[in-house]
């Protein structure tokens, strides 16, 4: 049996082929794809061939974000059920290594992350009609949910834990910087933790369109309006929470300006080396906190796209069959139209 596959070989270099794939075996599933989202990751190794340390080095199959049907069950597994549309978890900790030993899976030394480039061999992704995937990593969704939907569970998933990382936000007042499918999906997780204001900025209209929808308060376009945030970084700063999910520079610079006196600034975007306002960083006690993946937040987004008490579908911007996957990538590399792209199988 055959499955096409979409198979990234190194910068601008990705190509629709198809190979070979196997009846699941015991505790496996056969899934049929139906929809999968590029991420920004995806999108840096199609334009850049990678990003800091982790370059492609081999081909590999792309995504990791993707939902899909099942259509055949292996040895001993009963439940997700035939028929049944499934989000697929992509990361696949050891269970074994100190970090998942004392509860942080997220850390583990032996990580596998499906999509990834970060080992050698790579770690295959879910851009495939055909996919044979453990059991366990699937979470099955209401018949009312579309497969669009559940192809979100992933990043809904980064940013969910990313929200966890600043504890209670009831009443709180929080700032999202970058307004991409991250910050959108980080505006509806602050808004859904209870969060009283939520100001979003970014470079591009278009991005902030989508902000109110998820369930930003305000959105200040710092291109057109640079004094915009002018205002919040009176009495030393006057937002709860930061959640920088654009690892820009000034955004982060602007950041340390408007938090708080020991308010928490949540590093959600991840680039190379950059400065830092240091004496800010010091002088007003902040807590700067990284946030990586997910563990347990998973299942808490498709639990919260099942219930749909957080709304995904703003952000869904463009579709295109697997066919056209180099046209998906385009256009998911264009910020003054496109969201969330995502690629449908057959």
């Amino acid at each position: 049996m055959l499955t096409r596959v979409a198979r990234l070989y190194g910068k601008q270099d990705l190509k629709v082929e198809t190979q070979a794939f196997s009846e699941p075996g015991p505790g496996n599933v056969l899934l049929r794809m139906a929809v999968g989202g590029i991420c920004g990751s995806d999108l840096h190794y199609y334009q850049d061939g990678g990003f800091g340390p982790i370059q492609v080095r081999e081909p590999i199959i792309s995504g990791h974000e993707a939902s899909g049907y099942v259509d055949k069950l292996g040895d001993g597994v009963s439940e997700p059920t035939i028929g049944a549309l499934v989000a697929v978890n992509p990361s696949q900790p050891c269970g074994t290594c100190q970090y998942c030993d004392k509860g942080e899976p997220i850390h583990c030394l032996d990580m596998r992350f499906m999509g990834s480039a970060m080992r050698l061999p790579h770690e295959q992704g879910m851009f495939r009609d055909w996919l044979v995937v453990p059991a366990k990593q699937c979470f099955a969704f209401p018949s009312d949910i579309t497969p669009a939907e559940a192809a979100c569970a992933e990043p809904l998933a980064v940013c969910l834990h990313a929200v966890a990382q600043a504890g209670d936000l009831t009443g709180k007042k929080v700032l999202v910087t970058g307004a991409g499918p991250i910050g959108l999906l980080t505006v509806a997780a602050a808004k859904h933790a209870g969060a009283s204001e939520i100001v979003v900025t970014d470079l591009a209209d278009a991005a902030l369109s989508r902000a109110p929808a998820m369930g930003a308060t305000q959105t200040i376009n710092v291109i057109s309006n640079p004094q915009g945030l002018a205002p919040y970084q009176e009495g030393k700063g006057t937002f709860d929470v930061v959640f920088d999910c654009s690892a820009a520079g000034p955004a982060l610079r602007s950041a340390f300006a408007v938090i708080k006196p020991r308010g928490t600034i949540v590093q959600v975007g991840v680039t190379g080396d950059m400065t830092i306002p240091l004496n800010a960083l010091v002088g007003k006690e902040v807590i700067w906190r990284g946030s990586q993946r997910f563990d347990q937040e998973f299942a808490q987004a498709v639990q919260a796209i099942s219930s749909r008490s957080i709304d995904v579908r703003p952000i869904i911007s463009h579709n295109f069959p697997l066919e056209n996957a180099v046209e998906a990538f385009e256009q998911a590399g264009d910020r003054s139209v496109a969201c969330k792209v995502q690629i449908t199988f057959s």
